[in-house]
């Protein structure tokens, strides 16, 4: 058994399957890091997996990209190589680089392409970071394999800011209170729903691609390591 973190519950539906555990984070910091805590002892590794901000500029709704480590603080965070590899022979056409681990919603254009300057990283997430430090305190493999939903150009409406409650599923009343207030983000807020369903449908075909279990850890490795 792996765990699978994402951030939205939707995600979570997509991700989970025979071998594999999917959280939603739904922003939650703290519950995130607990819920993983508390499932540590009994897996055989972690995943971060869902959709993410882009922060490169040549990256494009629906891309993949997958971790060879996840900045945050200031401080990288090294995936499993092996694991790594074996997503990047199933999913050959991603991005590989690094990976932003972040604790609030980066939503400005110019926002993303600072820490694209700053940080080199690829695309950004709320998840990958603390799925990183749960995996390296109990010395467990990691992987991080994302899909871009909103690109680097993109700014998100305000709307789009509001809408996930910290069990990952959608909150249509705060979207909803927020499309009233500010009537003309609605153009805004329809891209953000197609680039939502491209992520998505990427993220299925890219599941589908991986195969029961996403691709590792690899067992025996990780037998020899123990001992």
């Amino acid at each position: 058994m792996i765990i699978a973190v994402t951030g939205l519950e939707r995600e979570r539906r997509i991700v989970a399957g025979p071998g594999v555990e999917a959280i939603a984070g739904g922003g939650d910091k703290a519950g995130l890091d607990s819920s993983l805590e508390a499932r540590a002892a009994r897996t055989h590794g972690i995943i971060s997996i869902g959709i993410a901000g882009g922060l490169a500029p040549a990256l494009r709704t629906g891309d993949w990209v997958l971790a060879d480590g996840v900045l945050a603080d200031g401080k990288v965070m090294s995936t499993d190589a092996s694991w790594t590899t074996r997503l990047a022979t199933r999913l050959p056409e991603a991005a590989r680089g690094l990976m932003l681990g972040v604790d609030a919603i980066v939503a400005a254009s110019g926002e993303k392409a600072e820490l694209h300057r700053s940080t080199g990283a690829l695309a950004v997430d709320m998840e990958s970071h603390i799925a990183a430090r749960v995996a390296q305190r109990h010395r467990l493999p990691f992987a991080a394999a994302r899909v871009v939903c909103d690109p680097a150009h993109r700014t998100l409406p305000p709307a789009a800011r509001v809408a996930m409650k910290p069990d990952g599923r959608v909150d249509l009343l705060s979207v909803m209170y927020s499309l009233l207030t500010h009537p003309a983000q609605l153009p805004a807020l329809i891209q953000t729903g197609r680039d939502a369903k491209q992520a998505f449908g990427s993220l299925l075909r890219g599941q589908r691609r991986l195969g029961p279990g996403l691709c590792g850890p690899d067992l025996g490795q990780l037998a020899l390591d123990v001992t």
